[in-house]
């Protein structure tokens, strides 16, 4: 086992440090591109609405392996560097990591005390064009990050609030629901029992929706345990068949992609405004592989002409993407606390393991979320 050195609380406004622990790739590719270094730059405020985070544990994604391949390159090259000043490959070394709980040690001259303040726990969900959480600090803006829920360890809350972005952006910014219109609505999630699927499953039971979701047998009970009304097991066959025979929906959050939309649509209540939302799209595929203007012309004309094909049949078609919202996270912040929304911990490694972390990321069928513990923060003396 890799062994790391102790990690310590500081004030980085007296201290100054220049370097930190942290997993990095210098290049895109499989696992074996991850390497641990001693070294990696210490994060500094460049922007007066900026914090200074100590990570106590951080959240792996999808996204995390698809990035590690290089998925998206282009785009985020682009946010990153939108004068196209700096050469090819200047992301590197790239920290990946998408989900952060931890503690605030500095603050920009523009973030109100009102707000935040040095020794506040806070967690975030990390855009993936900034250096992420698999390291013992990240700088992130004011906007982005959330007080914690006071209920929850450092672990359980780095488990949820890039999910719960995600979701938040697909079925709230995107599907128009909220904690007032969802009463007595059929949802229909695909793919329910990883990490969207069951923040999701959570956030439309307190609002009282009506929750189905497809997932295999073996996440039944843990779906179930979430509040879902009605499973249906994915490998008992065609998943649309038995889907088909049920009362239509009001909208279909899609986590699965592949050939669901083919038949997903027909699922929809017509002429009702309702609306299917894939998390599934090709957007960052077209940039990488047809560069910036080109990818996103292509993107634009693929979801204009399915949104026309599928609003000629009464329903509405729909992409759903992460967007960074620390306002949302206050609101998901006060649902967890009141007890409507738990964390769920599929597995905890440290942070010697997160070459293993991430092969278990890569292999799919979560079962809730994988969580890095990077520092305990107990020791602040030295």
């Amino acid at each position: 086992t890799l062994s790391l050195p102790c990690l310590r609380l500081f004030n980085t406004s007296n201290s100054r440090m220049t370097i930190m622990p942290a997993w990095v790739i210098d290049r895109y590719g499989s696992n074996d591109v991850l390497r641990f270094t001693k070294n990696a730059g210490f994060p500094i405020i460049n922007y007066p609405n900026e914090v200074v985070v100590q990570v106590h544990a951080a959240g792996l994604n999808p996204i995390d392996v698809s990035m590690r391949g290089g998925y998206g390159a282009a785009t985020m090259a682009m946010k990153r560097d939108p004068l196209n000043i700096n050469q090819s490959g200047s992301e590197f070394p790239l920290i990946l990591g998408r989900d952060m709980s931890g503690v605030i040690m500095e603050c920009g001259l523009d973030v109100a005390s009102a707000y935040f303040k040095e020794g506040d726990e806070v967690w975030a969900a990390i855009p993936p064009w900034k250096q992420g959480s698999l390291a013992e600090f990240v700088v992130l803006s004011a906007n982005e990050v959330s007080k914690k829920p006071k209920c929850l360890s450092h672990i359980e809350a780095a488990a949820v609030p890039y999910v719960a972005a995600t979701a938040w952006s697909a079925l709230v910014n995107t599907g128009g629901l909220n904690k007032d219109n969802c009463a007595k609505k059929r949802i229909l999630i695909l793919g329910g029992s990883g990490g969207v699927g069951t923040f999701s499953i959570q956030m439309l039971k307190a609002w009282g929706a009506h929750v189905t979701v497809t997932c295999s047998q073996n996440a039944e009970r843990l779906v179930r345990g979430l509040g879902v009304d009605h499973v249906v097991d994915y490998t008992a066959g065609p998943v649309e068949v038995p889907l088909r025979a049920l009362e239509k929906f009001d909208l279909v959050l899609d986590n699965v992609g592949g050939d669901t939309e083919s038949w997903a649509l027909g699922l929809l209540k017509p002429w009702c405004g309702a609306k299917y939302v894939t998390l599934v799209t090709p957007f960052l595929c077209n940039t990488d592989r047809l560069g910036i203007a080109d990818g996103m012309l292509q993107t634009g004309v693929t979801v204009a002409s399915k949104a026309l094909k599928h609003l000629s049949k009464g329903v509405h078609y729909r992409w759903g993407m992460f967007a960074p919202n620390g306002l949302a996270l206050d609101d998901i912040s006060e649902m967890v606390d009141a007890g409507k929304i738990r964390a769920v911990v599929e597995e905890e490694f440290t942070f010697s393991q997160v070459p293993q972390a991430m092969l278990k990321v890569e292999k799919g069928h979560a079962r809730g979320k994988t969580v890095v513990k990077i520092s305990s923060g107990e020791d602040s003396s030295e």
